[in-house]
């Protein structure tokens, strides 16, 4: 599997390109902003997106995800938890940065489970519900490569916030023990920040 890491936006988000090197079938997970960037490394690359996979709803996350959408008719993926969420992108987008954005929210969505498995090419991703930061939090692992995409659960030098009215921070808390349990020994991509081993 390979992994394009970008950091993207105002909020400095990551936005990565997974795909598999042998079929070039592929990802884009939480493509957070720029969307002409992103549609011209997948260009270049010779990427073929097969979905748009959100870790969770915030706007720092997905203000690319519509043009994406719209650019390679390819299905958006998020947790069903999340859909309130994502409906406020615009708005949400306008209040934090402080100026009127145009980016919507993708229009169709399909919704993402626990244990369900994303595939592209050879390669594979699978979904594990991590709940607190927003209640659809997801993360997207591979076992046999040792990586997981913990979107705002964890970062190398903290974790997720969970003081939003929509927050847990006890099931933030009960979703890090799952992934001290789980993923030991992982590399983990975060949401912000450089990826680390765990």
């Amino acid at each position: 599997m390979e992994i394009l890491s970008f950091s993207l936006g105002a909020l400095n988000t990551n936005a990565y390109l997974v795909f598999c090197p042998k079929t070039r079938a592929g990802l884009i997970i939480d493509p957070a902003d720029e969307a002409n960037f992103l549609s011209e490394k997948i260009l270049r690359e010779k990427i073929k997106p097969l979905a748009i996979v959100a870790t969770h709803g915030h706007f720092d996350h997905l203000l690319a995800a519509n043009e994406l959408q719209l650019a390679f008719g390819i299905p958006f993926l998020i947790h069903q938890n999340d859909q309130k969420i994502l409906s406020t992108l615009q708005k949400s987008a306008s209040w934090h940065l402080r100026r009127k954005m145009s980016e919507e929210p993708p229009k169709k969505l399909s919704f993402l489970k626990e244990g369900g498995k994303i595939c592209f090419g050879k390669e594979w991703l699978t979904v594990i519900e991590l709940p607190g930061h927003t209640p659809g939090s997801i993360g997207l692992y591979n076992f046999s490569q040792k990586i997981l995409f913990s979107g705002d659960t964890i970062f190398k030098d903290g974790v997720g916030r969970a003081d939003f009215a929509y927050s847990s921070p006890e099931s933030l808390t009960q979703s890090l023990q799952k992934i001290r349990e789980k993923f030991a020994g992982f590399r983990i991509f975060p949401g912000h920040g450089e990826s680390f081993k765990f």
